[in-house]
C-alpha cells in the first residue's frame, strides 16, 4: 500500500481559506446556469438560496450489460453498486454545506475496494456569477469535499493489501477539490470546465496518493421544466490512461423540475456518486454494457 497522509488536508485548508475571504457580486446576475447542483455524476456551480435545505437521495444500480449485467441480474435493477441519502443547506446565498452519507463502490484495476460506508462533507462558495451587460463572464465556484470511512477495520494476514487495513485513523479519508467555471450561453445551453484533484491518504501497491483531473458537463433546456444533461471526468495521471484498465466517468440524463422537486434520471459507467469514489476508481467500460441506471430525488425546504 501507499500511504501519504499530508497534501489532502492541505488542499481543503486551503479551500477553508476561501471560503472565508472571498468576496461575492450581484449586479446584473444570469439566473441559474443550471437548475440543480449537479450535472450528472459532478458538481454544477449552483449554490443554495439562504436559509434553503436540499434533502437529496441519490442511487446507482448494477451493470445494464456485460458480465454482470443482463436479464440475469435484470439489466442491473437487481443490484445496487452505491446509494447515497443527505443533505445541504445555504448559509449565505453563495456559500452552502453538506453532509451525506454513501456506501461506497470503487474498486481498483487489481480488485481492491476503495472506501467503504462513507461520511462526506461538502462545501460549495460561488466566487463570481455570470453577468450580462458586460459583466463577468462566467459564474466560478470552489467545491470541496472530505470523504471519511467509517468501516470496520480488517485486521489479521492477509488484509496487509486491502485500503480497510487503516494502518492509521487519517487512512481513513479521501479529499476533493476543484474549480467550476461556467457559461449560460443561452437560455437553452449552459456549458462549465472544471479543473479538480483528489488526494487518497491510502491506496493500493503503485498507485498515487493524488491525481489532477478535468471535467466538463453541458445543460441542454427541451422545454420550461425538462433538460438534457451530460458530463464526463478525465484523470490526469499516465495509471488512468487508455489501456490501464481505468476509464473517465461519463453521465448522460434528463431532469425534470416541478415545484420544491428535481427529479434525474441518468445512465453511467461510475458505479460511485462521490468524486473521492469515481474519479480515482472507474473500472467500467460503457462499451462493454458496463453502465447503470441511476436516478437522483431533490427536495427543497425553506427554513
Amino acid at each position: 500500500m501507499t500511504q501519504n497522509g499530508t497534501m489532502g488536508p492541505l488542499f481543503i485548508l486551503a479551500f477553508m481559506i476561501l471560503l472565508g475571504n472571498t468576496p461575492l457580486t450581484a449586479q446584473d446576475q444570469v439566473y441559474r446556469t443550471f437548475k440543480d447542483s449537479r450535472v450528472v455524476n459532478i458538481h454544477s456551480p449552483e449554490t443554495l438560496p439562504k436559509g434553503r435545505l436540499d434533502i437529496r437521495i441519490s442511487h446507482r444500480f448494477g451493470d445494464i450489460g456485460g458480465d454482470n449485467g443482463g436479464f440475469a441480474t435484470f439489466y442491473g435493477l437487481e443490484t445496487a453498486s452505491d446509494v447515497s441519502i443527505g443533505g445541504e443547506y445555504g448559509v449565505t446565498d453563495g456559500l452552502t454545506v453538506g453532509l451525506y452519507r454513501s456506501k461506497g463502490a470503487g474498486v481498483s484495476v487489481e480488485g481492491f475496494p476503495g472506501l467503504r460506508q462513507l461520511l462526506n462533507g461538502v462545501g460549495k462558495l460561488r466566487l463570481t456569477k455570470q453577468e450580462e451587460n458586460g459583466g463577468a463572464p462566467l459564474s466560478a465556484t470552489v467545491m470541496g469535499m472530505v470523504s471519511l470511512s467509517t468501516q470496520e477495520k480488517l485486521e489479521g494476514a492477509g488484509n496487509e493489501a486491502s485500503i480497510a487495513s487503516f494502518p492509521n485513523f487519517n487512512h481513513r479519508i479521501a479529499s476533493h477539490i476543484q474549480l467550476i467555471l461556467a457559461r449560460k450561453f443561452s437560455d437553452g445551453f449552459s456549458l462549465q470546465v472544471s479543473p479538480g484533484y483528489t488526494h487518497r491518504n491510502l491506496v493500493p501497491f503503485e498507485d498515487k496518493n493524488g491525481m489532477f483531473s478535468i471535467s466538463t458537463g453541458g445543460r441542454v433546456q427541451v422545454t420550461r421544466t425538462f433538460g438534457l444533461l451530460a458530463d464526463a471526468v478525465f484523470p490526469l495521471i499516465d495509471s488512468r490512461k487508455s489501456g490501464t484498465g481505468y476509464f473517465p466517468a461519463i453521465g448522460v440524463g434528463f431532469e425534470f423540475e416541478t415545484s420544491g422537486h428535481i427529479f434525474q434520471v441518468n445512465l453511467t459507467n461510475a458505479t460511485a456518486l462521490m468524486e473521492t469514489d469515481f474519479i480515482p476508481y472507474t473500472t467500467t467500460d460503457w462499451t462493454e454494457g458496463q453502465f447503470r441506471l441511476g436516478f437522483t430525488i431533490s427536495r427543497w425546504f425553506n427554513l
